[in-house]
């Protein structure tokens, strides 16, 4: 969508307008660089300073980050997500697994009342993804397949509320994730295979509280090996203390 042109009186705020719904709407994606200045003030027709203005009032809210030498980038897809990144990053890593285990319990036992036809195909489908990718090595993509399939799990709650929730806080916690499948435990813990198959499994039957107990039963083996980490890491501190 082309940036339209801001000719009215309070500049900033139709500008800021415009960027948001340029993010929210996935034009601009997280991760990704927006225009460069000289650009955006071609395509707002504004002046430089109402770009600048713009620009920075989105990055105080968190939503885009500026990189020394580099550009601005979309750090958030709103300025609720960046809230959440920002309280995220003052919390523990446990308190923020936790956090992720409460939404996806809820998640799963709503997408078993309320799963559609097309909900399970999806379903399926991130969970075929999610065993390639363990298959082919890659723990990147490992980690935005297990991420892709459990933001499918909440969106086949059909709460917008926790779907965006749910969205913002895995982005947050790929850093936790990566914790979890590094963890020196056996690879069917990592992968968790039987598991996920359980959560999709329960939601085709439209059985609540089986989806509940499956989403819960591996969360807990996350859960146990992230405490060990902690648990090691004590001992190490103490033991070079």
């Amino acid at each position: 969508m082309p940036l339209r042109s801001a000719a009215r009186t309070n500049l900033v705020d139709l500008v800021i307008a415009q960027m948001e719904s340029l993010i929210s709407d996935g034009e601009w994606q997280v991760g990704e660089k927006i225009p460069a200045e000289p650009l955006l003030v071609e395509q707002l027709a504004v002046g430089r300073n109402t770009v600048r203005e713009a620009v920075r009032a989105l990055v105080h809210t968190g939503m885009l980050e500026p990189r020394q030498g580099d550009g601005t980038y979309v750090r958030a897809s709103s300025d609720f997500g960046a809230a959440v990144q920002r309280r995220l990053r003052r919390a523990g890593v446990l308190e923020a697994y936790e956090v992720r285990a409460s939404l996806e319990r809820d998640a799963a036992r709503h997408a078993a009342e309320r799963r559609t036809d097309e909900d399970l195909a999806a379903l399926r489908t991130a969970l075929a993804e999610r065993g390639r990718a363990w298959s082919g090595g890659d723990t990147a993509a490992f980690i935005d397949a297990d991420v892709a399939f459990h933001r499918t799990v909440a969106e086949a709650a059909h709460n917008s509320v926790l779907a965006e929730l749910y969205g913002h806080l895995s982005d947050a916690l790929r850093e936790t994730l990566q914790s979890v499948v590094g963890a020196p435990v056996p690879d069917s813990v990592r992968h968790q295979l039987d598991a996920h198959e359980a959560i999709v499994d329960a939601i085709e039957a439209r059985d609540a509280e089986a989806a509940e107990k499956a989403v819960l039963a591996h969360l807990a083996e996350g859960m146990a090996a992230l405490r060990d980490q902690d648990a090691d890491a004590d001992i190490s501190e103490a033991n070079h203390g």
